[in-house]
């Protein structure tokens, strides 16, 4: 039997899109599934990550099972219908299909709702018996303790800059109202054992290691006895905080001994007014600067993640934050808009206002306009994100930004990454509406007289 894993990926995040890669890390949703399948079922697995590579039209499976997020959801679908039109089943899962379950089935023959740690195995061996289900629904997940490693051996190496992920954390303690992951998956924490984490990274080869979690200080006990541990194996390691870390002087330390090198907060907004609507009130903007000088210190560089288009904010948020981002010297800045996910409380408030303005999930990939700003046109909203990646990716800003007193020592990684956002930023503008819905390379599905013996498996 043969397994065949897919990741489509929107126009811009493609293999031959705008993301170089220096900015792409081994994905671990597919790789870990792989693993999962039941080892009695003598099952070979293969994946196609959309990000590094083609996903081959003619190939030949027994199973397909497609990720899915609200941004590849029409591609994820045309994939599906294409795949099923040869004959081949197909399994669709990931944040997406869990919030529009009933859309996805359209287009699958099983839909996986909810985290699939559980379900996945369960649902192999029904695929093996016959006896595949139409929805499996995994919301009850509570222990990822005792899995296998991640199959990362069947991602395509050379296109990441890393294949070191690892998986620690699930889940956060916040409930932004513009964040797809509580709505899909539920507030709540779940943590992998320490000894489970530890020894996945001891199977690691070099000096990197990259923690994809969406908040790592979710839980400050675990995070304190996880970090640690981590201190002997004397790696380097990024990951996923939010701006409380600047306030936890005893987990700060821990984080600079055991390695840490970078961290990605969601600073959201240089309007205070906004943290409170989005419902992330551990932000402070009056912090910021102190913040990163805190950090700074530290030798920990930052991705700051702000998002516009918020009801407060007007035509001169843009200059605003990019002024913001060279004075508080933030090193890699990323800015998308906010973007209304279905089933997200913001999408709620959105669509009973009638303001949602684009219904093609493809633009929901968090840098396009799918609803009616308050205060600007959509216009102005997207020449203003162009405008603030621009400015803080001239040669001029980058070396601005650069904190030479206190991080002098990792400009090396600081240019790499800030060469890989100027690309992104000088090229923003080709990925308008008409190239991101653009999926005409997906083939047609194949009509039934066309259907040759070769598509048999």
């Amino acid at each position: 039997m043969k397994i065949a894993f897919l990741a489509p990926a929107g126009a811009m995040h493609r293999y031959n899109g705008m993301f170089h890669k220096n900015l792409h890390y081994a994905p671990i949703t597919l790789a870990l599934l792989a693993a999962l399948i039941p080892e009695e079922l003598n099952a070979d697995a293969v994946i196609y990550d959309e990000t590094a590579e083609a996903i081959p039209p003619d190939l030949k499976a027994d199973l397909i099972c497609i990720t899915c997020i609200t941004g590849t959801a029409v591609r994820s679908y045309k994939y599906a219908d294409y795949f099923r039109s040869r004959g081949i089943p197909v399994m669709i899962g990931g944040v997406h299909p869990t919030v529009m379950p009933e859309e996805a089935k359209d287009h699958a023959d099983c839909v996986m709702v909810g985290l699939g740690d559980e379900t996945f195995p369960q649902a192999m061996r029904d695929f093996a018996a016959g006896e595949l289900r139409e929805f499996y629904y995994g919301h009850s997940c509570v222990d990822i303790s005792g899995r296998p490693i991640p199959r990362k051996d069947l991602l395509k190496k050379d296109r990441y800059i890393t294949l070191n992920t690892v998986e620690c954390v699930r889940g956060c303690n916040h409930s932004c109202s513009f964040c797809a992951y509580p709505t899909a998956f539920r507030k709540r924490v779940i943590t992998r054992p320490v000894e489970d984490v530890i020894a996945e990274i001891k199977t690691f080869k070099g000096k990197f290691v990259i923690f994809p979690d969406v908040n790592l200080i979710a839980d400050i006990r675990y995070a304190r006895e996880l970090f640690t541990a981590m201190i002997p194996l004397k790696k380097w390691w990024f990951g996923l905080t939010t701006t409380a870390i600047g306030h936890n002087d005893e987990l700060l330390d821990i984080f600079r001994r055991s390695g840490c090198k970078g961290l990605l907060l969601g600073f959201e907004s240089v309007n205070q007014e906004t943290q409170k609507d989005i419902n992330k009130g551990v932000n402070s903007v009056n912090e910021y600067e102190w913040l990163m000088e805190k950090l700074h210190y530290n030798q920990i560089l930052v991705m700051g993640c702000f998002a516009f288009g918020s009801d407060e904010d007007s035509a001169d948020v843009f200059k605003r934050t990019a002024q913001l981002c060279l004075n508080a010297k933030i090193d890699l800045p990323r800015f998308s808009i906010i973007t209304p996910f279905p089933g997200t409380p913001f999408y709620n408030e959105l669509k009973q206002q009638g303001r949602i303005t684009e219904t093609d999930w493809a633009l929901y990939d968090v840098e396009h306009v799918v609803y009616e700003p308050k205060n600007m046109s959509k216009q102005e909203l997207l020449d203003g994100i162009e405008e603030a990646w621009k400015l803080c990716y001239s040669w001029k800003s980058i070396f601005k930004r650069f904190d030479l007193k206190r991080i002098k020592r990792w400009f090396f990684i600081y240019l790499i990454a800030n060469i890989g956002y100027r690309k992104y930023a000088r090229n923003f503008n080709k990925y308008d509406e008409s190239v991101m819905t653009d999926n005409s390379d997906v083939p047609e599905p194949v009509k039934e007289d066309m259907k040759t013996a070769g598509d048999e498996h």
